[in-house]
Parts: structure tokens; C-alpha cells; sequence
């Protein structure tokens, strides 16, 4: 029989991550009592065969693509202002659908449970089993909260229409959707994290988000009237049809490059590069080698990658953007005068209304990407100051992920020699020296690698911004190691054939 993930809710939960440890009282064993009542997928109790796991991942992707298509019932606009325009696409969010929240409390939560980690003002230590499960459980929790919070602060800001007109009914109606359809992306990330499923269910809902985008703005359909004719809104499209329509080739030719405000070929071939350097960088590591104790002749490597925490570190950045976009975008609205609200963020709206309006000053438009090349030249410090925001931060988010993700160099050390492992001429005293000489400085360098390839690409006008496609390409990248990986075959297509 196949085994099936489970939604457990146990009364009294209890169990190793309940136990206190040690007698001096610490937040985590504040949270330990609301976490017998929290929904939770229960691990599998069998190793999950690689075809099921393409099948719960595949279900889990087909729910969220249905939930970002059903709408919200009960609003009454959408023209209002839209504080996550510019990351919809990042967050996996889609506007007046149940996904309207997309994963934005499960990686906010995440943000700031690392931070309160890495800057020690909760203990926890991710080497005992009962901290992780409290750690985990909090984060949870908090990822619940900041689902209802920005549930209400959504309908109290007044996106979906005045709460007078919607009543209170029909606003307590939007909130309970928004809360379960947040619950659904929890938990459906639970499933793929507990090991039915490939992958992250985060990177995943991201991943596919940011696909959906470039396809669509390389091969839309869509017509617009730009003053200048009607055109297609999809790059690819567009240039067949300029080239066809047109008279002067040349200048077909030039617009189909160059066009403003709608997706150009310049825009499609940067995102194609960036694509391609993202995939060259992935492979470049330090194998370090390792051999048993007890066993001569048997050794091996481990591998230390330049991207060496992987995509986390921009996800947490966006998730910091993000929030600061979402505070000073609602604080504007209602007190526009203020010196302090103007510092945080100025808001203008763009060409399609409110609801695409976009920092024009203060601390919001200077960590904002400039949209191509010329906008850094017109402001150069804009620039600077985005370029440096961005590598510092990666390099930060990326040196405390290790500490709380068990892949620092004491946890890696731990896990080597718990496998009776040490490295090849070096004694096993010296092993977490020498790991350290390493992991600390591939997660610094590979976070603000990963920063610097965000900022060329939005600095080049890729398709679905600079941070969309590095998150893409390293969710694609990872899912591409996984399979042959689990695949456990040469040809992992014929994993799909036998």
C-alpha cells in the first residue's frame, strides 16, 4: 500500500521537542503549548519511492495553480494600490485570488526567526532534536500569525474596497479565505520538506511563478495600443509581427529590440545570459577529501559549492523588501506630509493606476532595481546604493542561514564524524578548523555572487527582474540534481520508462 501524507492535529502533543532543556525558562518553551493544537503532515514511515514523490510534488504544484486562479469572494475592487506589485512574482503571490498572499508569512516568519537566532536573543541550538522540533514549531506558528495580520491589514488598507461598503461580514469572509488558502501553502510545504515530495514546496511555487512570467511576456498573445499602432505584448510574437507589418526592416528591427514599456528581444537574450551564467556558476565547488577511519582504501569528497546556501539568501532579502514595501507603501496613503513616512518611502503610481505605483523616493526607491541601463546613468547613486544594499545583505542572510540551517561547519563536522569520517591529512581534532576555513567563506562570497548577479540582471532589463530569475534558475538547477539523484541512474529519464 502507498503510503499517504497525514494532517495530524494531537491533542497533547508531546515529545522530545516539548521538553525543556535545561532549567532556565527560554522562548521556545513559551511557544511549546499552542503547538499541540498546530496542523502537522506526519513523516513518512517508509522510504517514498522516486515515483510517488514526482507524484505528491505534482500534486502539490497542480493545488497551487488552481488556488492562484480561483478568485476571492466578496471584494469589490482591485483598482486600489497594490503594495507587492513589484514582487508578485517573486513572492509566488497572485492578485484577488486566494493566492493573494502567496509564501510571503512562511519565508517573512522564516526571516525572522533566523534573525532572532543569529542575533542570539533566542537560544536555540539545531544540534538537539528538541530545540529543532520547538524551532520548527515556532516557526510555524508564526507563519500562521503573520498570515491573519497581513489577512487583516489587507482588508483594513482598503485593497479589496472600503470596509464600509464591504461590511463586516464580507471582510471577516476574505480574511478566513486568505487565512486558509495560507494554511494550504504551509502545509503543502511541509509535505515536500517531511520527504514525500522533491524539493522545496517555497522553491517550488517560486520557481514555477517566475516560468509562468517569462513565458508569457516572451509569447503573449495579448495586443496593445502604444500610440504608435497596435502591438503584441509578447516579445518573440512582436518581433514577427513588426517584421512583417513594417515597411523599413531596419526599424522593425529596432523596436522589436528596443521598445519601452513593453517586453523587448533585448530583455528576452539578457534573461536568456543570465540563465546561462547562473548555471555555469553552479558548477564551480572545493571537493574536500575525506576518507573512513575504519575503513582503508575507502574515501571520497565533500563538496563545498560556491552557491553554498543555495537561493535562501535573496529569498530572505525579498522577504525583508517586501515587508519594508508594504509598511511604507500603507503609511504614504495616510500621511503623505509626514517627514519620517517620506524618508521610509515616496509613491507615485505608474502607467496602469494605483495599483503599479512605485517608490520614487526615500529608503524604499533606493533599495528598489533600476529597471535598465539608463536609469543608472540618469542616477547613478540610486544604483550604488541598490548594488550595495543588495551584497551586503546576501552576504549577512547567507553567514546566519548556515547557523540556523544545520550546515555550519560545527554541524557539518558533527555529521562526518558521526559517519566515522575524517579529512585525508588531517587529524580529527583539527576538522572543524579546517571546515571552517571554507563553509563561512563560500556562504559570504556565493551570497553576494548570487547579489551580483541579481543586480546585472535587473541593471540589463531581464525578464521577470534580477531576482526572479536567479531564484528560478537555482530552484530548476536543484530539482535537476535531485532527480538524478534520487533517479539514481545515468539516463534519469528511464527512471519514467521502467
Amino acid at each position: 500500500a502507498r503510503s499517504r501524507p497525514v494532517l495530524l492535529v494531537e491533542p497533547g502533543w508531546s515529545g522530545s521537542g516539548c521538553e525543556m532543556s535545561g532549567s532556565k525558562l527560554r522562548f521556545l518553551t513559551l511557544v511549546k503549548p499552542v503547538l499541540c493544537i498546530l496542523p502537522e503532515v506526519a513523516p513518512p514511515e517508509r522510504k517514498i519511492p522516486f515515483k510517488e514523490k514526482i507524484l505528491w510534488t505534482s500534486i502539490t504544484l497542480f493545488i497551487f495553480l488552481v488556488c492562484c486562479q480561483i478568485p476571492l469572494y466578496g471584494i469589490k475592487t482591485n483598482k486600489s494600490s497594490d503594495p507587492f506589485y513589484w514582487m508578485r512574482v517573486i513572492l509566488a503571490s497572485n492578485r484577488g485570488t486566494l493566492m493573494e498572499l502567496g509564501i510571503s508569512p512562511i519565508v517573512t516568519s522564516s526571516l525572522v526567526m533566523q534573525l532572532l537566532a543569529g542575533s542570539k536573543i533566542i537560544d536555540v541550538d539545531q544540534g538537539i532534536k528538541e530545540d529543532r522540533a520547538l524551532f520548527n514549531g515556532a516557526q510555524k506558528l508564526f507563519g500562521i500569525l503573520i498570515t491573519i495580520g497581513e489577512a487583516v491589514a489587507y482588508v483594513i488598507s482598503g485593497m479589496y474596497g472600503d470596509v464600509r461598503e464591504l461590511g463586516a461580514g464580507n471582510s471577516v469572509l476574505i480574511i478566513l479565505q486568505l487565512f486558509f488558502a495560507g494554511l494550504i501553502v504551509i502545509i503543502l510545504d511541509e509535505l515536500l520538506h517531511k520527504g514525500y515530495g522533491l524539493g522545496s514546496g517555497i522553491s517550488l511555487f517560486i520557481a514555477t511563478n517566475i516560468c509562468e512570467t517569462i513565458v508569457w511576456k516572451s509569447f503573449s498573445p495579448t495586443t496593445i495600443n502604444t500610440g504608435r499602432g497596435t502591438e503584441f505584448e509578447g516579445a518573440v510574437i512582436a518581433l514577427f509581427h513588426l517584421l512583417i507589418t513594417r515597411t523599413d526592416k531596419v526599424r522593425a528591427l529596432k523596436e522589436a529590440f528596443y521598445r519601452q514599456n513593453l517586453p523587448n528581444v533585448t530583455n528576452l537574450m539578457a534573461t536568456v545570459l543570465v540563465f546561462v551564467f547562473v548555471i555555469y556558476f553552479q558548477g564551480f565547488r572545493v571537493d574536500l577529501p575525506v576518507k573512513y577511519r575504519t575503513q582503508r582504501g575507502m574515501q571520497g569528497t565533500y563538496p563545498i559549492k560556491l552557491f553554498y546556501t543555495s537561493n535562501m539568501p535573496i529569498i530572505l532579502q525579498t522577504a525583508l523588501v517586501s515587508n519594508l514595501y508594504f509598511l511604507s507603501q500603507l503609511l504614504y496613503k495616510r500621511f503623505p506630509g509626514n517627514i519620517i513616512v517620506r524618508l521610509i518611502g515616496v509613491w507615485q503610481d505608474g502607467e496602469g493606476g494605483p495599483s503599479t505605483s512605485a517608490p520614487v523616493a526615500g529608503l524604499a526607491y533606493y533599495i528598489s532595481p533600476p529597471n535598465n541601463l539608463t536609469e543608472v546613468t540618469v542616477d547613478p547613486l540610486h544604483a550604488l546604493v541598490y548594488f550595495t544594499f543588495i551584497l551586503v545583505s546576501c552576504a549577512l542572510f547567507s553567514k546566519t542561514w548556515i547557523e540556523v540551517s544545520g550546515s555550519s561547519a560545527k554541524d557539518v563536522a558533527k555529521q562526518l564524524r558521526d559517519q566515522n569520517m575524517v579529512m585525508k591529512g588531517h587529524r580529527d581534532s583539527s576538522l572543524m578548523h579546517e571546515l571552517n576555513r571554507y563553509i563561512p567563506t563560500a556562504a559570504a562570497f556565493g551570497g553576494m555572487c548570487i547579489g551580483a548577479l541579481t543586480v546585472v540582471a535587473d541593471f540589463m532589463g531581464a525578464i521577470g527582474s534580477g531576482t526572479g530569475i536567479l531564484l528560478a534558475v537555482t530552484t530548476i538547477y536543484q530539482y535537476f540534481e535531485t532527480f538524478a539523484k534520487e533517479s539514481g541512474s545515468a539516463d534519469a529519464l528511464s527512471v519514467f520508462l521502467s
